[in-house]
């Protein structure tokens, strides 16, 4: 079962922006390796989009805890 606040929106703490900041960053640098190193077509596409999904998962991570309650 998810927490009860799994659909609801949590603000990041102030500490946890920073964390978030620094992961966003490092996924689009690896975006941008990928677009530079590798042929246009859709296994490009679809490991960008997946890069793009990690990202945001790993914010998601950041404020929440591993039964997904908020992280303090």
């Amino acid at each position: 079962m998810t927490h009860e606040s799994t659909f609801e929106y949590l603000k990041p703490a102030e500490g946890q922006i920073v964390h978030m900041a620094i992961v966003r960053e490092a996924f689009a640098d690896m975006a941008k390796i990928i677009d530079k190193h590798v042929p246009d077509g859709p296994d490009k596409t679809h490991t960008i989009r997946l890069l793009r999904t990690a990202g945001m998962w790993a914010n998601v991570a950041i404020t929440r805890q591993p039964d997904g309650s908020p992280r303090e």
